[in-house]
């Protein structure tokens, strides 16, 4: 979450498990209403109503999106997960209902913070603030953030997690899955089960702020003798299981550089893809969420801020080096080591049929272009992302395709096509070879 975001109009966050049951019965009962409306027009009209036609409408679409975002947690944060998988999971029209919950949650009412901050610090917790803002300066899937001054001078971000989150995950994730389940919405043989299981267990992991306040620790271990990152130093006095405090990182958006000199753009890239490469194959922990909120700029230190290790993961040595036989492979151009290397990892697997294998093979090759050559690449001209989505949007269409790589990749991928995406917000121009080549 941002330091800087502001936040929609407040909502109470449903509390306990049959308090969000009901409300995701309230809005399973709109959708199927909705659907019966549509289909009664659809045969009016004469025309033979399919299912997951009904089910992507405007007007789903607005209720999906605004419930979720209402109930926050597990719901919010797995529409989040899924729309960033565009082409491998939902079809194009999910896809986009989905993307809409990437934007900022309504945050608590005033009466609710306090209740939660009571159980966290006790009755009177405000005394111990020279000030504290009940207005959060950020609010997303998880939990809120909040700005306080100590009354021995420190500025500090206060992160509040909503009540009835942590325990609520698992029932969420299987509610969510059932809307999956409408025939037609997803391939009949599409097995998410390893993709759910994965994403309750990466959810319980941001929603536990002990790991996350290690997590932020770890990190600062790690990049001590970085001059080219900040990051919030956690205030353990302050932190509880549902509280996270740390102290507040004066930076500003990165899309405040887009404007900014070519060079500087350019640094900022440069530094953000090489950080990858070093959570990769170096530090064997990477911070899994590219919200592009996360990384900020501070021109006062010209240091880049890192912010947000809830979804920090751990990334298994053996699958490191599973990714450095890849990377070695496609830097070659050897296309039978490449397809060895990506069977290994689970792109697809000895069952997919030929012809598949053959289409996300080549959307790696067109992926890995840029990556080959040594001069600077041109993220700001290049029509790479459009043509990769358009491959895998044309892969998303093909229902035959059922095979859903391992969530461990599923996540990594997520943050490297967020970086990606940013370096071409900033139209940057990177050359990349030569990093790859340092991580052979």
């Amino acid at each position: 979450m941002s330091h800087r975001d502001r936040p929609q109009q407040s909502h109470p966050v449903p509390e306990g498990r049959l308090g969000r049951m009901l409300r995701f019965g309230d809005m399973t009962s709109g959708i199927f209403g909705d659907m019966l409306a549509q289909g009664a027009r659809q045969m009016a009209r004469g025309e033979r109503p399919r299912l997951p036609g009904l089910l992507l409408t405007p007007e789903t679409a607005r209720r999906v999106t605004r419930d979720l975002g209402h109930m926050r947690g597990a719901a919010m944060k797995l529409g989040q997960i899924l729309s960033m998988e565009t082409g491998h999971i939902l079809p194009p029209e999910m896809t986009t209902v989905m993307a809409t919950l990437r934007a900022d949650a309504p945050h608590m009412p005033p009466k609710q913070l306090q209740s939660v901050l009571n159980a966290a610090w006790g009755e009177g917790w405000y005394s111990r603030f020279a000030r504290f803002d009940l207005r959060p300066f950020a609010a997303a899937s998880i939990g809120q953030v909040h700005r306080a001054k100590t009354h021995d001078g420190r500025d500090l971000a206060i992160k509040v997690q909503y009540p009835g989150i942590r325990n609520s995950i698992d029932s969420d994730i299987d509610n969510v899955a059932t809307l999956l389940r409408v025939p037609g919405l997803i391939p009949r043989d599409m097995d998410l089960t390893p993709l759910l299981r994965d994403a309750k267990q990466q959810l319980q992991n941001e929603a536990d702020y002990h790991a996350e306040a290690r997590h932020l620790q770890h990190f600062n271990e790690l990049l001590q003798a970085s001059d080219v990152f900040c990051l919030p130093r956690l205030v353990p006095e302050l932190s509880t299981a549902d509280v996270l405090a740390m102290s507040y990182v004066e930076s500003q958006p990165l899309d405040a550089l887009c404007d900014a000199p070519q060079e500087l753009r350019d640094h900022v890239a440069k530094h953000l893809i090489e950080l990858v490469l070093r959570e990769l194959f170096t530090f064997n922990l990477m911070q899994t969420d590219p919200n592009l909120a996360n990384y900020r700029y501070d021109p006062a230190t010209g240091r880049i801020a890192l912010l947000d290790f809830g979804a920090a993961m751990a990334i298994r040595p053996a699958l490191a080096e599973d990714f450095r036989a890849l990377l070695n492979a496609a830097l070659d151009e050897d296309p039978e080591q490449t397809r060895a290397a990506m069977l290994k990892i689970g792109y697809f697997s000895t069952t997919t049929a030929p012809r598949h294998q053959e289409l996300i093979q080549r959307l790696f090759e067109t992926a890995m272009a840029p990556l080959r050559q040594t001069a600077p690449f041109d993220f700001g001209t290049s029509d790479l992302v459009e043509r990769l989505r358009d491959m895998g949007l044309a892969m998303g269409s093909d229902r035959e395709l059922n095979h859903v790589p391992p969530p461990e990749t599923l996540f990594l991928h997520r943050k490297i096509g967020g970086i990606y995406l940013l370096a071409t917000r900033l139209k940057a121009r990177v050359a990349l070879r030569p990093m790859l080549e340092s991580f052979r």
